[in-house]
């Protein structure tokens, strides 16, 4: 059995998108506050090793190439190789673009169709996917999202359907 002190270090990297947003009330709208990955990550009991770095509070729509070549720079900067990166769906496969660059990591962005906070969200199972699938996968970008992996350069969001299908 190998200890948690041999395992490689996981990197979270949040930038916020419906997995961080909370609702406030009936007149607001949702808001992206803290992140709740920690919390998650907690709640799940995880024993692998990992460490999350907060770097942005933002809806995917409102990612500038600015943004995402800050989120690439992280990553690039980071000691860690297995990264996993909490982000919006709805420009997740652009930021996954962005990042295709990189070489010797494993990076696996992953969202939530539903808030984290909601008892209903998708939110923990799609994270313990990413989990799993930096962990088991080969260096590159992929996608987890509703159960499945996807090569991140090799799929798109189907709005109306609500989920990820390849291409």
């Amino acid at each position: 059995m190998t200890s948690s002190a041999t395992l490689p270090a996981i990197l979270v990297v949040t930038t916020g998108g419906t997995i961080d947003k909370q609702y406030f009330d009936a007149l607001s709208e949702y808001q992206i506050v803290e992140s709740v990955i920690g919390e998650l990550l907690e709640t799940a009991r995880v024993a692998h090793p990992f460490r999350i770095v907060e770097l942005l509070r933002k809806d995917s729509l409102e990612l500038t190439d600015e943004d995402r070549a800050l989120i690439a720079a992280t990553v690039a900067d980071a000691p860690e190789t297995l990264v996993v990166i909490t982000h919006g769906t709805d420009t997740m496969t652009q930021t996954a673009a962005a990042l295709a660059h990189l070489e010797g990591k494993t990076v696996v962005l992953c969202g939530a169709l539903a808030p984290a906070r909601f008892a209903q969200s998708d939110a923990a199972f799609n994270l313990g996917m990413a989990f799993a699938t930096c962990q088991a996968a080969q260096p590159g970008v992929w996608i987890t999202m509703s159960g499945s992996v996807f090569d991140g350069l090799k799929v798109r969001k189907d709005r109306e359907a609500g989920k990820f299908l390849p291409i």
